[in-house]
């Protein structure tokens, strides 16, 4: 099997690939885009988590519940200061995060070992204050459980008897499992990355030579069709490859300048973690740009085949959105599945688990023998006058 003329062509594609400076752009800013939105997100969730740890409580009637007042100033990382006189309005319009409202019968209700009313006043569709509303019912949860056991024992009773369950967790999962659901979606941003980085360099090197009429100048070579298809092949996979790699990269080390402790989160993605993750999803960036040339084979024009490309992607990364609200980690038998396989052994590499070396393999021998598949279907397709003539 002669391939000296597939490589011929592949190097001919990256070199007229690289001199277009949109195929550039792609490859950077899919490269970068994954890591920094990852970068961005987590960092903001650590912020919310570290201003949660030191609040604001604006009060209001704080002269009605001194009791609750001075218990909540002996608490570290609280501060409190004077309501506003409208409440509602001032959360409402974003002057305040969140108010604490004593009723003006609490100490009165407080005495008689009633209950004694408060109101937090706050707005949930602010997501960035949410873990500080959080720390403020924790509080009070807190106090309301210390006075009513003062209470109980005031009264000659043992508080253990208003506790009718003990209730104890047993938490089986280690912290890098538990953290894997936040990072569900490195895999997403990395199969979108083998997509993306060779969506450029597959439409151009068929759709776009179609629309420019190069391409019949280019079949009448004495090149077997399999050879040409096999060469805008191979320079679509190094690209896609090199993209999927360099995501990786890029994630791993910005992994290690997060704060991931003030959220909780004991994950390490090392070398091995990398190198497992390689070994699943790689594969991807050998079958995506298979099909995308498959698919470009059908369009008139650069533009046309993009807009096939879109709902490629969006197929491509539907399984990672999918996993958020329905796991698939646990799903033995969508492992050999295309994507599906490759996203759920990806969880598991990031839960800590080893994926067995048969399930590696199998998946990369699905994926290798679709390309097979969609190349010489693409073949046969650059043997159709009404593929190369038609424009």
């Amino acid at each position: 099997m002669n391939l000296s003329p597939a490589i011929v062509v592949a190097r001919k594609e990256l070199m007229d690939g690289f001199r277009d400076k949109r195929s550039i752009y792609t490859v950077l800013i899919t490269t970068i885009f994954g890591p920094l939105l990852i970068a961005f997100m987590l960092n903001q969730f650590a912020g919310q988590q570290r201003a949660a740890q030191e609040i604001k409580i604006p009060i209001v009637g704080r002269q009605y519940g001194p009791v609750l007042v001075h218990w909540l100033e002996q608490q570290q990382g609280v501060e409190l200061k004077d309501g506003p006189v409208d409440a509602e309005a001032a959360v409402r319009d974003k002057q305040e995060e969140f108010v604490l409202i004593i009723d003006k019968d609490f100490a009165d209700k407080f005495g008689d070992s009633r209950s004694a009313p408060v109101k937090v006043v706050s707005d949930s569709t602010r997501e960035s204050i949410v873990p500080k509303v959080k720390r403020l019912h924790k509080l009070l949860t807190s106090f309301n459980g210390q006075m009513a056991g003062m209470r109980l024992i005031a009264h000659g009773v043992s508080p253990s008897i208003a506790s009718v369950l003990k209730v104890e967790d047993v938490e089986i999962s280690n912290a890098q499992q538990q953290s894997a659901v936040i990072f569900n979606s490195i895999p997403l941003f990395l199969i979108a990355a083998a997509f993306t980085v060779a969506m450029q360099l597959s439409t151009d090197a068929t759709a776009g030579e179609r629309e420019r009429g190069s391409l019949e100048p280019l079949l009448i070579n004495p090149v077997a069709r399999w050879q040409l298809i096999g060469g805008k092949w191979l320079a679509a996979a190094l690209v896609a490859l090199a993209g999927m790699a360099a995501t990786l990269a890029l994630t791993a080390y910005i992994m290690t300048r997060l704060p991931l402790e003030d959220l909780g989160i004991r994950n390490h993605l090392g070398a091995p973690e990398c190198l497992l993750l390689a070994m699943a999803l790689l594969p991807i960036g050998l079958l995506a740009p298979a099909m995308q040339i498959y698919l470009a084979c059908f369009a008139k024009s650069f533009k046309e085949a993009q807009s096939y490309m879109s709902f490629l992607i969006l197929g491509a990364v539907l399984p990672g959105t999918i996993t958020t609200f329905y796991p698939i980690g646990d799903k033995v038998w969508l492992k050999p599945i295309p994507i599906l396989g490759q996203y759920a052994m990806a969880i598991d590499i990031l839960g800590g688990k080893v994926p067995s070396p048969w399930l590696l393999a199998g998946s990369a021998v699905v994926a290798v023998a679709l390309v097979a598949l969609f190349l010489w279907l693409a073949a046969r397709l650059f043997s159709s006058e009404k593929i190369i003539l038609g424009r």
